[in-house]
């Protein structure tokens, strides 16, 4: 048997405004992302630059801080923060910071404190791998 009318099988789609209009989607305020105190989208980044050019300690870093009992304030990571820019602008990529009694090795392609030393178990102790030495007063 052959058909010469296929349209008699095939469905007729025709649009339904009800349909339609409960297709139809609408950003709600909830899914608005809301700027904290109406803060501008350059000083957000402004921020979030600033904070991912900041030093980390690194697990190792603040296990040995920790077992020597030395606790750095923010004014310290300031002048270490300096120290690594410094570094950095002058193309070192691994350092060793002598800031007070303490020795810092420190990552500065990733500006990260990789292990610490204190004044006391500093003697007779040989830094190797490093490429820089900057002086923190």
């Amino acid at each position: 048997m052959k058909l010469k009318n296929y349209s008699q099988f095939q469905p007729m789609i025709t649009p339904n405004s009800r349909l339609a209009a409960a297709t139809q989607v609408k950003p709600t305020q909830g899914n608005r992302t809301s700027q904290p105190n109406n803060i501008s989208f350059e000083e957000l980044l402004h921020r979030e630059v600033s904070r991912q050019q900041e030093v980390k300690l690194s697990a190792h870093a603040e296990k040995r801080l920790k077992e020597r009992n030395i606790s750095l304030t923010a004014e310290d990571f300031t002048k270490i923060n300096q120290a690594v820019q410094r570094a950095a602008a002058k193309g070192a990529k691994d350092s060793l910071l002598l800031y007070g009694d303490l020795a810092l090795i420190t990552s500065i392609t990733n500006r990260t404190v990789v292990t610490a030393v204190d004044g006391k178990n500093m003697s007779d102790h040989v830094f190797t791998n490093i490429d820089s030495a900057v002086i923190i007063k």
